[in-house]
């Protein structure tokens, strides 16, 4: 917070400063850096990406039963190193070029090492498996999800939320992964399902709201943004609150809708974000998931093909929400699978 300035000033400032013109320049780097070809050696600039839960702290912050694949939150590190081989040789042979690894606290960060799980990995051992991955011509983008709902992984700064000492360690976190990844082009930073509701199992539940919440999200991009990165974000505050969303979200920030059902309609509120976002003018990289069930990916892909320009469509981003354990081999393998296919069906009707 700037020095002589109050808490209630702080707000309205940092929501119009960063909307008006203190980021502009950043923010224009980053999106010309980030809307470049993949930095991949596929020779496709579409993007092909999955998301991989290196820690799966997202969800309760309590230890329960697992249910529809997600798990409450566990002490160490759930990720299977043998199964990620498996996964990351058929990411490659389904031709895909993007994994985003979700990082939540399975690394032992330099700045904040009090919010790793036992077993997490270190910055040394994260870049080796980064150098592995790009040598795959696969490109590795960071994650780590600032929503209320999902930051177990944050430990006790969860309980901090838009306080100095939370803002700190958000800047800190931020940073140190930018640094890792070696200044990727993409940051993903969650922000979706921030409500009390997705929060009602949980034992410590917090929600912002207003302008509190968009204070908040804004200086996670401007954090993002100093190292010269692009933000992404989930794009499911647009279903609740359109008018402010799109008064007030940047076009910088690139979005991922996400909807995992196989009714394309127009009248289903998360099929028709796609279509607002595209009317908007926002950069895309819509999201399907095998979560539900396994035609979703492919019917995205077709659908986001007709209704989304080649200029604004950046790629597509599978979802699992399946921890990287054996349990789930099929879920993570078939997931990929349906990747490939979609993509040679979307080759195919574009005649690439």
């Amino acid at each position: 917070m700037a020095e002589g300035m109050d808490r209630r000033a702080f707000l309205k400032a940092g929501v119009a400063a960063s909307i008006g013109g203190a980021l502009t320049g950043r923010l224009a780097d980053a999106w010309a850096q980030a809307s470049a070809p993949s930095r991949n050696t596929t020779g496709d600039a579409m993007i092909w990406s999955v998301l991989i839960h290196l820690s799966y702290n997202m969800w309760e912050d309590h230890p329960v039963e697992a249910r529809h694949g997600q798990h409450g939150y566990m002490p160490d590190l759930c990720f299977d190193e043998k199964l990620w081989d498996d996964v990351l040789k058929a990411i490659a042979d389904a031709g895909m070029n993007m994994v985003v690894l979700d990082l939540g606290d399975a690394v032992q960060y330099e700045s904040h090492p009090e919010i790793a799980v036992k077993g997490a990995w270190t910055p040394a051992r994260l870049k080796k498996e980064l150098a592995r991955i790009r040598k795959l011509g696969i490109e590795p983008i960071p994650k780590l999800n600032f929503a209320t709902t999902h930051d177990a992984w944050l430990a006790e700064y969860a309980r901090c939320v838009s306080t100095e000492r939370y803002y700190a360690v958000c800047r800190d976190l931020i940073a140190e992964a930018i640094t890792i990844f070696d200044k990727p082009r993409l940051f993903h930073l969650g922000m979706d399902e921030e409500t009390a509701e997705h929060q009602r199992n949980h034992h410590y539940a917090v929600v912002r709201q207003g302008d509190l919440w968009w204070h908040d999200f804004l200086f996670l991009v401007e954090q993002v943004e100093k190292g010269g990165v692009r933000s992404w974000i989930w794009s499911d505050y647009v279903w609740h609150h359109p008018e402010l969303f799109f008064a007030r979200m940047p076009k910088s920030v690139l979005q991922s809708n996400w909807y995992y059902g196989t009714d394309f309609g127009d009248t289903v509120k998360a099929v028709k974000a796609y279509r607002d976002l595209e009317s908007h003018g926002y950069d895309q990289m819509p999201t399907g998931s095998n979560h539900s069930g396994p035609e979703n990916f492919g019917k995205t892909v077709e659908y986001c093909a007709r209704h989304i320009p080649a200029e604004r469509l950046l790629g597509f981003f599978q979802t699992v929400w399946r921890p990287m354990i054996e349990p789930y081999r099929e879920n993570q393998i078939a997931a990929v699978q349906q990747v490939g296919e979609a993509k040679a069906a979307f080759r195919r009707g574009s005649g690439v």
